[in-house]
């Protein structure tokens, strides 16, 4: 079985040490931090977030090391900036000055076409359009495949969105969410499940998106699985920022295996599950709000099932892939200790629960992004 590479996109948001509010020191962070890592850490939208990229690999080993560099060098250029980066969905208490977008000619430009999703009536930036995601990317696959394996896939990204749920508080709220980000991330146009499409149609359909001003560019297609425009990838973006190394491993590792194990039906061309679209933003919905500790539904019949049989199905599904990279025992493992603790959502909420202060949130979640 083909071992396909992975790597892993990780955003973070920047809290002061202080007040552990959201701060837009992200130039600063970056100029120190691009000294060691070059061009592996980027801008995001705002000011107050930074990115990190892995390279490519096909070992879960060297995934682990990568990222765990990638966050300690960004945390050093943090503490010298006095900020520190958190690893989370939305951030957990609401910023104490304006949010700033990025100097760039793009986000600019994406900032005055979709004012309405940035900025507030007085001109601020609004503060519930910070997110933070971990997209992990798959390959190399040329369109076609990325496209033929997006199909197969789509079923059962909400059981991994539910995984991932960190994001339950929100401007020092409680949203009663495992993952808000996945409802703040709505908002813009085309996040969603992926459309059943083949190249051509593809092309078609983003032309007209572009054309029609509904999308900047081709690079603003946040379809839960896309063919990657920028590196030959399939890319997956269901999940939430998680503080938990071993989190973002997992579900590297379980993409990879589920795209291992199906894609010799995406060459055989097998034709994919025909989900309705109703029942994928349904199960997509139950993920955000439940999560793991709640129920799902089936990829197959649409019944509603507890999420961690499904991920336990998921895990079922996957095995041929994880098997041949090796990562089968690593994976259940893991995935018994999440199960246990009920996630990073729920590890949050055992925070402040115990200490009263969502300033104890944040710090929790800052000491676990640098933990590696």
């Amino acid at each position: 079985m083909e071992i396909l590479t992975m790597g892993v996109e990780e955003e973070f948001v920047l809290v002061d040490r202080v007040t552990r509010a959201p701060v837009n020191r992200a130039p600063e962070v970056i100029r120190r931090a691009v000294r060691v890592l070059g061009d592996q850490v980027q801008t995001e939208f705002f000011n107050a977030q930074v990115e990190v990229c892995t390279r490519a690999t096909a070992h879960r080993t060297d995934l682990r090391e990568e990222l765990s560099r990638l966050r300690a060098a960004v945390g050093a250029a943090a503490r010298d900036a006095r900020c520190m980066p958190v690893a989370c969905g939305t951030p957990v208490l609401p910023p104490e000055e304006p949010l700033t977008v990025t100097d760039t000619e793009r986000y600019r430009l994406m900032a005055r076409h979709f004012a309405s999703l940035v900025t507030r009536e007085d001109g601020a930036a609004r503060d519930d359009g910070l997110v933070c995601g971990c997209h992990v990317h798959i390959g190399t696959l040329d369109r076609v495949r990325a496209l033929g394996l997006a199909q197969h896939m789509r079923p059962w990204l909400p059981t991994l969105q539910a995984l991932a749920g960190n994001s339950p508080y929100a401007g020092r709220h409680d949203t009663g969410y495992q993952s808000w980000r996945a409802v703040e991330h709505a908002r813009w146009p085309t996040v969603g499940p992926t459309p059943v499409l083949d190249e051509a149609q593809y092309l078609a359909h983003v032309a007209r998106l572009v054309s029609d001003g509904t999308l900047l560019d081709k690079r603003m297609v946040y379809w839960h699985a896309r063919p990657s425009e920028h590196v030959p990838t399939l890319e997956i973006r269901v999940a939430d920022a998680n503080a938990d190394l071993d989190t973002v491993v997992l579900l590297a590792l379980l993409v990879r295996g589920l795209a291992a194990t199906l894609l010799p039906r995406v060459d055989a061309s097998v034709p994919p599950p025909r989900v309705p679209g109703p029942h994928l933003l349904r199960a997509h919905r139950f993920a955000a709000a439940q999560g793991i500790t709640g129920i799902g539904l089936d990829p197959v019949d649409g019944r509603e099932r507890p999420a961690v049989a499904l991920l336990d199905e998921l895990i079922d599904l996957a095995r041929p892939g994880l098997d041949a990279a090796g990562d089968t025992e690593w994976v259940r493992e893991q995935w018994q200790r999440i199960r246990a603790d009920g996630g990073g959502a729920a590890r949050q909420r055992a925070v402040f629960r115990r200490h009263g202060r969502l300033t104890a949130v944040v710090d929790a979640l800052a000491a676990a992004t640098l933990r590696g």
